[in-house]
């Protein structure tokens, strides 16, 4: 499975596809590495096992400045919709990379190891492509200056991809959540109460649901005193709207309607 959703992602991307392809390689990909990880949460519960284990996993994100607060900001919510809690190191003013500390089972630190670059780079090129096309039409509304561009430019590229972000978090969450309850529901209605078997099925959906808890006691015992990560002050309403538009209309394999949804982020060293 694995070895298939890397050669899905190498696919993804290799500069010659065309972007709809992309974005379809990658789809597979994310709901290959998610219908895995309940499969294996439900294995674990039959055989009686312990839960997948909590592990930290730090990940570099590229851009200093606004630009990279932002993407920040779309990755944490993505890696919170998969169960993960996330700090950051460097998230200031200073022009160094930050670094998303993810704290999460396994699994999720697996899938999002994959799965983040990939969408990183839809977004990227989303963003780029939205924030250029606006600023063509701002301009023929009146005579703005190259400096006032510039900075409107900024402003929807940043809210672009926040909202990106939240969208395709959103999605995520449900799709696993959906999936959740199909494993419940199909060991309830396939088995009898004698095999036992419906137990196990009910014990997956408890140890998904009690990773969220195990997570959050690592993340507190690792990060005790953390500061609240400080709203971007900068916003496109235009911006926003357009990111979070794109992000639903992502193709991500989840085929699931959005969900209203609010994560918060975490940040180190501020």
């Amino acid at each position: 499975m694995v070895e298939r959703v890397r050669g899905l992602l190498r696919m993804a991307e290799d500069p010659a596809v065309t972007d709809a392809e992309s974005q379809a390689f990658t789809a597979k990909a994310a709901e290959l590495m998610t219908r895995h990880a309940i499969a294996e949460a439900e294995a674990r519960a039959e055989r009686g096992e312990e839960p997948d284990a909590i592990s930290r996993m730090d990940y570099t994100v590229p851009g200093v400045g606004g630009h990279g607060k932002a993407r920040v900001k779309a990755l944490a919510d993505i890696a919170a919709a998969y169960g993960c809690q996330s700090a950051v190191r460097g998230n200031n003013s200073e022009n160094t990379d930050r670094t998303i500390i993810l704290v999460g089972t396994v699994s999720a630190l697996d899938a999002l190891r994959m799965l983040m670059p990939s969408i990183s780079m839809q977004m990227e090129a989303s963003a780029r492509f939205m924030s250029s096309s606006h600023v063509t039409d701002i301009r023929e509304l009146r005579n703005y200056t190259r400096s006032e561009l510039e900075t409107e430019r900024k402003r929807y590229y940043r809210s672009f991809v926040r909202a990106y972000g939240q969208a395709v978090a959103e999605r995520i969450r449900e799709f696993r959540a959906r999936l959740q309850r199909m494993a419940a529901h199909d060991g309830e209605s396939g088995v009898t109460e004698s095999s036992g078997e419906n137990g196990a099925s009910r014990g997956a959906e408890l140890v998904l649901r009690d990773d969220v808890n195990r997570v959050n006691e690592e993340f507190h015992k690792q990060f005790p005193q953390l500061r609240k990560h400080r709203p971007e002050r900068t916003h496109s309403a235009a911006g926003y709207r357009a990111g979070y538009r794109r992000g639903r209309q992502a193709e991500l394999g989840l085929d699931t309607p959005v969900t209203s949804g609010r994560t918060s982020s975490l940040a180190e060293g501020e």
